[in-house]
């Protein structure tokens, strides 16, 4: 699965976008460089049932932002995605 599929995937569970998950953890402070992966992960289990892999692609976009690493792009596995630029505003939002 890419990276843009689990992030699909975590808008289909919760409803939110992930630049709305961006925002609920700069609320919690959770965007500070200190914070450990695990405080996140935690949150996400707690408050939205979310398992560790779609938390730790939530934990990637709440720290770094949008950019991926270019290796995953166009890689022709099973999870490369067609971008280095991942879409945060919502699949319907998503220009074609």
């Amino acid at each position: 699965m890419s990276f843009q599929a689990y992030l699909d995937n975590i808008e289909d569970k919760t409803g939110l976008t992930p630049r709305q998950f961006i925002a609920l953890a700069q609320e919690k402070g959770f965007d500070d460089p200190s914070t450990k992966a695990g405080v996140i992960v935690d949150w996400l289990k707690a408050d939205f049932d979310l398992g560790r892999g779609h938390a730790m692609a939530l934990v990637h976009i709440i720290k770094n932002g949008e950019k991926i690493d270019t290796k995953h792009v166009g890689s022709g596995t099973a999870h490369s995605d067609s971008s280095d630029t991942l879409w945060l505003d919502g699949k319907q939002n998503r220009p074609a």
